[in-house]
């Protein structure tokens, strides 16, 4: 089965340490442990407002974004890259947190509108809806009045592994992406028990010890997909 094009892969999240362990930083944390399963860092680019790294996954070549325009502004960075690149929207994946799903689910998805996140809804207003999201669940704090300190904090430390725990299977996932196609990448995520890290963990490109190095990080279990990812 052919795999589904894809040439770019953006993580969304906001610049600087004071955000680096928030909810809200969950596309960083994925891109971060992306790169560093495949030995990439990420460099600062001016011309695409954010920072880039290269990996090769089964032979295709990609670019990871880290938009460092902050969240509302992200589609700046993002229309940048793909303005650059000449790549169709529909090869672009935009991996998100996301307040709709449970901690420790995640799902793939082409095209919609924002879901309330500003961050997807400037990279809509830059790039139209039609490409693909890996939404990351960090659950919901139950109040809209308390959302924006809710993504803006760390969650708890049994939240926190659980967010990092979906990250194996994710990479999973993006593999037979590439070389399956869309459709069974997404019945392979979505058909997951949460806490269960899919597949064999590294499918031969490292993923298994992608973000979630929680256990043994300082003993406390608290570093996890964080402070192991590349700095910025």
């Amino acid at each position: 089965m052919a795999g589904t094009a894809l040439q770019i892969i953006a993580g969304l999240g906001n610049p600087g340490p004071e955000h680096r362990l928030t909810r809200h930083n969950a596309g960083f944390w994925f891109v971060d442990a992306l790169a560093r399963a495949h030995g990439a860092q990420f460099r600062a680019h001016s011309r695409y407002h954010g920072e880039i790294c290269r990996v090769t996954i089964e032979g295709h070549d990609l670019v990871l974004l880290k938009p460092q325009t902050y969240m509302n502004r992200s589609g700046i960075a993002v229309r940048a890259l793909v303005d650059y690149l000449k790549a169709p929207v529909a090869e672009l994946l935009v991996v998100h947190d996301e307040l709709d799903l449970p901690i420790g689910v995640a799902r793939l998805k082409l095209a919609g509108g924002p879901g309330g996140h500003n961050g997807m809804r400037d990279v809509i207003t830059h790039c139209g809806p039609d490409f693909w999201r890996l939404r990351l669940g960090i659950g919901h704090p139950g109040d809209r009045s308390m959302v924006i300190d809710y993504v803006l904090q760390r969650a708890t430390p049994d939240e926190e592994q659980a967010i990092v725990g979906t990250m194996p299977a994710a990479v999973d996932a993006l593999t037979t992406f590439l070389t399956e196609g869309a459709e069974k990448a997404m019945h392979r995520l979505h058909s997951r028990t949460p806490g269960d890290n899919g597949g064999n963990g590294n499918n031969g490109n490292g993923s298994g010890n992608s973000p979630g190095r929680c256990n043994g990080d300082n003993g406390n279990g608290r570093n996890g997909a964080v402070s192991s990812a590349p700095d910025a």
